[in-house]
């Protein structure tokens, strides 16, 4: 797959560099999960090209404020779903994860 194509906040770092598989789905997972449990994305920005700057960079947080009574578990998927493609859990190993 080489189409660049996604929405900015969900948008995994190899389908900016045009060259992903479906690992990239795992990643806009583990997006969605980091929302549904603070509120807010992981990669922000003032508009969507910072924000995709930012996604190329990977780097996430877990503030205390706001996570600080979320499972270590459920962090331990997050960081497992947004990271580099060869670390990156599959659908399967996902599943099968503590958290579940």
């Amino acid at each position: 797959m080489t189409s660049r194509v996604g929405s900015p906040f969900y948008i995994s770092p190899e389908v900016l560099s045009g060259s992903y598989d479906n690992s990239c789905d795992l990643w806009s997972a583990g997006c969605i999960l980091y929302i549904m449990l603070c509120g807010y994305p992981p990669f922000s920005g003032a508009d969507d090209k910072e924000v995709m700057k930012n996604v190329k960079k990977g780097k996430i947080s877990f503030s205390d404020e706001l996570w600080g009574d979320v499972s270590k578990e459920a962090i331990n998927l997050i960081k497992k779903l947004i990271c580099k493609s060869e670390k990156r859990l599959t659908a399967e190993e996902a599943l099968d994860h503590e958290w579940f």
